[in-house]
């Protein structure tokens, strides 16, 4: 593996293990989750090979805050342009705002998944970031 693409290069936590279904669907490429905490405020690490990026999704009520670890990846509000990210970048997503996020074409990204509380939070997957959007990335 290059530089870029190497997973255990400047690896803070553990990657942890292949997203297992049914959220591996909502992925196109491969990630790894490994949950730091699930007491209190959820945490966890999540991983992304070269090329991998989650669905549009939306969260509901709670929102999320992305704290980038490692590698190069981006982010992209519904109706925005996207957003390079790199290690010690953090991403507040407020609830209800459509977004997805993910690697590089070149770079594995890695990034903490802060599930913000809220009573009756959920997730909501919608359609694939499609090939078209995906290769517009700079």
């Amino acid at each position: 593996m290059s530089e870029s693409t190497d997973l255990s290069k400047g690896v803070i936590f553990p990657i942890g293990d292949k997203l297992p279904e049914p959220f591996s669907s909502n992925f196109i490429g491969q990630a790894y989750l490994n949950m730091l905490t699930t007491a209190g405020v959820p945490i966890g690490n999540v991983t992304f090979e070269p090329g991998c990026r989650n669905n549009w999704h939306i969260h509901h009520k709670g929102g999320q805050i992305l704290l980038v670890t490692g590698g190069r990846g981006y982010y992209q509000e519904w109706g925005k342009e996207a957003v390079e990210l790199h290690p010690g970048d953090v991403v507040n997503i407020p609830s209800e705002v459509k977004h997805w996020h993910g690697a590089a074409p070149d770079s594995w990204f890695s990034h903490l998944a802060v599930e913000v509380p809220a009573e009756g939070a959920s997730n909501e997957w919608l359609e694939a970031v499609t090939d078209q959007i995906y290769g517009k990335l700079k």
